[in-house]
């Protein structure tokens, strides 16, 4: 195994930076970054296939309907909650008072 792959961001070999320009006088090209495995974030993490969040957007705007289509849904998911409450929470400096919905989720034991 490789200890590093090549960015998959559709545009990152036109993005005009310094570290992208290759080769010799004469015949310089831009070239897609080359992404480091050495760390334990990058190998794990989607930044092992991507070098910037430009890159990552790029490949998902690109790709967005086959990947969608790996895990269509079809329904909308839900999650059991207990009932909310509304809290009022009031700030010493200034007397400011506002109210929040406290939402917690139903864990059934059975």
């Amino acid at each position: 195994m490789s200890d590093f792959n090549w960015c998959h961001g559709p545009e990152c070999h036109t993005r005009k930076t310094q570290d992208r320009v290759k080769g010799s006088k004469g015949s310089k090209v831009l070239r897609t970054r080359r992404i480091s495995l050495t760390s334990e974030y990058r190998h794990e993490g989607i930044y092992s296939h991507f070098c910037s969040q430009s890159c990552l957007f790029d490949f998902i705007q690109t790709h967005k309907d086959r990947i969608i289509a790996i895990q269509p849904r079809r329904e909308a998911l839900e999650t059991q909650i207990k009932d909310p409450k509304k809290v009022t929470e009031t700030n010493s400096y200034n007397n400011f008072s506002w109210t929040r919905t406290e939402i917690e989720t139903r864990v059934d034991n059975d």
